[in-house]
Formats: C-alpha cells, structure tokens, sequence
C-alpha cells in the first residue's frame, strides 16, 4: 500500500497513446497516457472502458455523436461500442479498465501499444 501522485508519474514518459500501469486492484488497471491528434477507430468487445481526464481537453468521436470532456470528467465507454478518442492539444488521461486489455481493442495497427507497461 503506497500513494502514487499522479504528477510525478506522468512526469516518468513522453511517449503519446501508450498507456503506462500504474496500479492494479483486484482484475483492474489504472493506466496513465498522453494524447494528442487522432487515435484509431476501434472497440472492446468484452469490456468497457473508463477515461479520466486529468489535465486538459479530449474528445471521443462515437459513431452518432461527439462526446467533449474537459480537466476532471470522465466517461465510461460501453463494450462493443465503437469510439476514436483525439485530442486538439497533449492531453493527460487516467484509463480503468481490466487488466490484459488492448489500447487498439479490436484493430491491430501503429497505435498498438505493449501492454503492462509498469511505471
């Protein structure tokens, strides 16, 4: 048991659209990762997947609509459900989602990142 400040952390990589592990509880991992631009077009068919955002702006892009989240919202994607996160300027962004769980869910391509990528 440690208390992980999540500044320090993001401070550890520069790397954008790699999540990093930073915790695990029970089955669950909570990821840190930069973003900036577009990310591919994908969905989790056996999850769904939760995004914070801890500092700046994101946008995910659904299929009929275009969900903006700004510093200290969050949103919880269903399984299944296609979605493009982007964002317009590097954005900080907290993931909780299962542990083993691919960031490209469905889609294999450049975007694909390594998985358990502890900091």
């Amino acid at each position: 048991m440690k208390k992980i400040n999540l500044k320090s952390k993001f401070q550890k990589f520069t790397d954008q659209w790699s999540p990093k592990v930073i915790e695990e509880m029970n089955d669950y991992q909570f990821k840190l990762v930069k973003i900036e631009n577009d990310f591919t077009w994908h969905k989790h068919e056996d999850t769904d997947e939760a995004f914070f955002v801890i500092e700046g702006k994101m946008g995910i892009e659904l299929e009929d609509e275009t969900i903006e989240l700004n510093e200290g919202e969050m949103i919880v994607i269903p399984k299944g459900k296609k979605h493009k996160p982007y964002a317009n300027k590097e954005a900080k962004i907290m993931l909780i989602e299962p542990k083993g769980v691919t960031n490209t869910g469905d889609i294999r391509n450049d975007f694909t990142a390594e998985n358990d990528q502890w900091i």
